[in-house]
């Protein structure tokens, strides 16, 4: 396995628990590291824990080559997307190449970042309310308007707010997968946005706030720009919210629209057993027989 040296240089001098909270408010990927068993000697005692990024270590599990180990692993699995725990477990000696001549289980929990990345076209009553149910969810949320004097001056965790007279330029700057919802102030402005997201053609929904009347006109222009009635159809969602839904206030409108959200929210797939089987804790966790 390769080890990760250049991880001392990009080690923070936050605590672990400073970091894990700071990681889990803006839903960052990132993988906690705890000692979990150990026997002989070893760097550092059960209980002692690292946080791990895709760039950055904070605390330490005793340092170095069973550590870089642990920091490879994690970012490996980071890197695949993975999410919930592994345990593994390190002979000071053999896979880690120290001469301590203990044994150490480190139990690397993965936490894969945001549950889903949507982008929000348009700061208006409606985008603002939207705004206030997604800031508990663990999604983060790209917010884009073309004016530059009407986003609120709160900060929230998981929020990117960008002033973006650019359509294309908008959307070009968005992370592959992600939820698009169109509700600017312009008509003109909307339309050019589903051109643009469809061109882009790798948004896992694309939702345009209006009537039936609105996505008809829009489908005439958007098939004259060479895109398929077909796709339309298939790709676009308009009006937005969940079928039935009443109501035409902003909040109500933005209730709708989450609600809707969760439905597209990818399932979580479980087997039988999660996490780590329980033979492997049970061994993790008994002392070793005296010689």
């Amino acid at each position: 396995m390769h080890r990760p040296e250049a991880s001392l240089q990009q080690a923070s001098a936050l605590p672990w628990h400073a970091a894990l909270h700071q990681l889990q408010r803006e839903a960052q990927p990132h993988a906690l590291a705890s000692v979990v068993g150990a026997a002989g000697s070893t760097p550092r005692e059960p209980g002692a824990k690292m946080v791990i990024t895709e760039d950055v270590v904070y605390d330490t599990l005793g340092g170095g080559s069973f550590e870089f180990q642990v920091i490879a692993c994690a970012r490996e699995a980071l890197a695949r997307g993975e999410s919930g725990t592994r345990l593994e477990a390190f002979p000071l000696g053999g896979r880690s190449g120290q001469c301590c001549g203990g044994y150490v289980h480190v139990l690397i929990e993965l936490f894969a970042g945001a549950e889903m990345q949507v982008a929000l076209f348009g700061a208006g009553h409606v985008g603002q309310a939207l705004v206030g149910l997604i800031a508990p969810l663990a999604w983060r949320l790209h917010w884009f308007d073309s004016r530059d004097d009407v986003f609120p001056a709160a900060q929230q965790p998981r929020l990117t707010k960008r002033h973006a007279p650019d359509p294309a330029a908008a959307v070009a700057e968005l992370p592959p997968g992600c939820h698009a919802l169109v509700m600017t102030h312009d008509h003109g402005e909307d339309c050019a946005l589903i051109d643009a997201l469809l061109a882009r053609g790798d948004c896992a929904s694309i939702g345009l706030i209006g009537s039936h009347s609105k996505w008809a006109s829009f489908q005439r222009r958007l098939r004259d720009a060479g895109h398929a009635q077909e796709r339309l159809e298939r790709e676009v969602r308009c009006p937005i919210g969940v079928a039935g839904a009443k109501g035409k206030l902003p909040y109500e409108i933005a209730l709708s629209v989450v609600a809707e959200l969760l439905t597209l929210k990818p399932a979580v797939e479980h087997g039988e057993r999660r996490g780590v089987a329980p033979d492997t804790l049970r061994e993790a966790f008994t002392p070793p027989t005296p010689e």
